[in-house]
């Protein structure tokens, strides 16, 4: 099978989107002091595209097989990163607290974005990057004014 030159064009561009919006996300898990920033958000939306273009490729290949199904791959791409985020996610052994979820949740996402790209599908995934933004920065901040002000587990002095 012979590839055209536009059509690596379209892979690369789309792998080029892909890295910029996970990055993009991962500038905020940068600021707020999480391991998984910018590199990692980035390379996760990257990778997940370039799973989805290559599937993409190979599947020309398969066009007239009806046991070929292209969606197996976004399947394994999830199943990974549940792997990933479940490495992020932990137990401090010292305090009743769960860390790293927002980031596991974030990188999921991110996974989600790449396949987007990966499918062609940008403004699904600009429209996602934006929403995910938004969640970490807007969000955080209604969270911690609900937290404060309404939190069942302050401790009573009385």
């Amino acid at each position: 099978m012979v590839i055209s030159f536009s059509l690596f064009l379209v892979s690369f561009f789309r792998i080029f989107v892909a890295l910029l919006l996970g990055s993009i996300l991962g500038i905020e898990r940068t600021f707020a002091g999480k391991t998984a920033g910018m590199r990692t958000y980035g390379l996760v939306a990257m990778g997940s595209c370039l799973f989805i273009v290559v599937s993409n490729l190979v599947s020309l290949s398969f066009i007239d097989i009806a046991s070929f199904d292209p969606m197996r791959v976004p399947a394994g791409i999830i199943t990974g990163i549940g792997f990933l985020g479940a490495g992020i996610i932990f137990f401090r052994e010292n305090e009743p607290k769960i860390s790293g979820l927002t980031t596991a949740a974030g990188l999921w996402v991110a996974c989600g974005i790449g396949i987007a790209i990966g499918f062609g599908f940008y403004e699904i995934a600009t429209f996602t990057a934006i929403l995910t933004f938004l969640s970490f920065t807007f969000l955080w901040k209604i969270e911690m004014l609900l937290k404060s002000n309404f939190n069942p587990r302050k401790e009573n002095n009385d």
